[in-house]
């Protein structure tokens, strides 16, 4: 027998009227000298008044005020990163986001459901609005019937106040989210080969602003649970290519026994701000497959933040971000960190940058004391592909266990093998296809681990056409 369905019909998200908020960023100015006298101040006010308009924003909901305040509080003494004052943003250069002011959406989504989705399940967001989401294990939060699965995701959009390793990105999302998209798998169902098609749809503003969009999207997969989650990030409208902020969280829950694939592909415009956290926690015996593909936006960062729970872990994570623009920024951080024994990591970082586009891999596997056994490896690769393009790489491990098996490795090269290209011209192929072939087979090594076929053949296709362009520019 199948499990219940969490919603019958397609959900989508009501909008409601916006009563005053747990906490005001405009205080009193008796309140605001008391407040500097606990808290550290900000480097400048655009942290607080990006909170202001975000909290203005948002409708109130006891589910999600909880994160909300707790968030606000985090703002109150966040100041807003540089590369001089912050490590984490050393060779990140975002003072893009300061460009131009920032603007919100408007209450009305600009993004229809799609009439003939790829997927059975799917969700849809239109500009951080959750326009629809339909599917047997799919739901708005607010829109979850009394239950397990409401009481589950509850508790843990609660817990998630507490995360640790937050940054600015994150508690932005979590102040200015209006709903969180739900995909939540009972025990023992098997969803891997009907995946969860998440889309998000940004659209830009007049030109005078940046819009900025904050969805949020939480996974659990309870014991023994399979499912398969395809993220998929694009700009729409006649001008794709127009200003935007994308500000997604994705929060992944695999309990006991689960397995979780989870392919994520950015192809924002190329004016675009794209700054996203994924985090993990992942049980006993439980898999988390990840795959990314990252080519779009002026300024994409990517923050994966895996935590394991119990032992015999599987984690593997392949990720191919390509520079084919002037000025592009490609940012990975992504953290693993293993506290128990018998966890099987693997990471792959494949990097290509063109013209004067910048990339970035700061990979760190913590191999705790109690991590024993474990079976920990990384590696990155990266191609310049001009004498403007710049890479930095920080693979790193830190190991406390001494009963280990763990190795790191990274390459980065301007040229291609000389010896593939020997092979294909011994056989009658000219340099410029050998070339071509080579390029397209670098990035397809990971877009072929795309379990969904739709969403793969698009970032193929994309990628030759990209490599094409940049070939030319160059």
């Amino acid at each position: 027998m199948s499990p219940p369905s969490l919603c019958a019909a397609t959900c989508s998200t009501p909008l409601r009227a916006a009563p005053p908020p747990l906490l005001r960023f405009r205080r009193p100015a008796s309140s605001v000298s008391a407040a500097r006298a606990t808290a550290p101040s900000v480097s400048d006010d655009l942290v607080l008044r990006i909170a202001e308009q975000l909290e203005d924003s948002a409708a109130s909901s006891p589910l999600l005020d909880p994160l909300r305040s707790a968030s606000a509080l985090s703002l109150l003494s966040t100041p807003w990163p540089t590369r001089r004052s912050n490590e984490a943003f050393r060779f990140t250069d975002i003072s893009y986001l300061r460009s131009l002011p920032i603007s919100l959406p408007t209450q009305t989504p600009g993004l229809a459901p799609p009439p003939s989705p790829d997927a059975e399940s799917y969700i849809l967001f239109s500009d951080g609005l959750l326009v629809s989401a339909s599917g047997a294990h799919v739901a708005a939060l607010a829109d979850l019937p009394p239950g397990i699965a409401r009481e589950r995701a509850a508790a843990a959009v609660a817990a998630s106040a507490g995360f640790s390793h937050r940054d600015i990105f994150y508690d932005f999302n979590a102040v200015g989210a209006s709903d969180v998209a739900v995909v939540y798998v009972p025990e023992g169902a098997k969803m891997a080969d009907d995946p969860v098609h998440i889309m998000f749809g940004y659209s830009s503003s007049d030109g005078a602003s940046m819009m900025m969009s904050n969805p949020r999207v939480l996974v659990i997969a309870e014991k023994g649970a399979e499912v398969a989650i395809v993220e998929e990030h694009f700009g729409i409208g006649e001008e794709a290519g127009g200003y935007y902020w994308a500000n997604p969280v994705v929060d992944i829950i695999v309990e006991e026994g689960a397995r979780v694939v989870h392919s994520y592909v950015q192809r924002q415009s190329s004016a675009a701000a794209h700054t996203k956290w994924t985090t993990v926690q992942q049980n006993t015996s439980s898999t988390y497959e990840f795959v990314e593909v990252s080519t779009g936006g002026r300024l994409n960062r990517h923050n994966l933040h895996i935590q394991q729970l119990g032992p015999e872990t599987v984690t593997e994570l392949s990720t191919f971000h390509l520079t084919s623009q002037n000025k592009q920024i490609h940012d990975l951080h992504s953290r693993l960190i293993l506290d128990y024994p018998g966890g099987y990591s693997r990471q792959l970082h494949k990097l290509i940058a063109c013209g004067a586009g910048n990339g970035i891999f700061d990979g760190n596997i913590q191999v705790n004391r109690y991590a024993q056994q474990t079976d920990a490896g990384q590696q990155t690769k990266c191609l310049l592909l001009s004498p403007k393009a710049v890479v930095n790489v920080k693979p790193n491990l830190q190991i406390i266990a001494d009963n280990v098996k763990c190795t790191h490795g990274a390459a980065i090269s301007g040229d291609l093998d000389p010896n593939e290209l020997f092979y294909f011209q011994a056989r009658g192929v000219d340099v410029k296809t050998a070339t071509d072939a080579l390029l397209f087979s670098f990035g397809a090594q990971v877009i072929n681990r795309i379990t969904f076929k739709p969403v793969e053949q698009k970032a193929l296709a994309q990628l030759k056409e990209l490599l094409t362009l940049s070939r030319q520019n160059n």
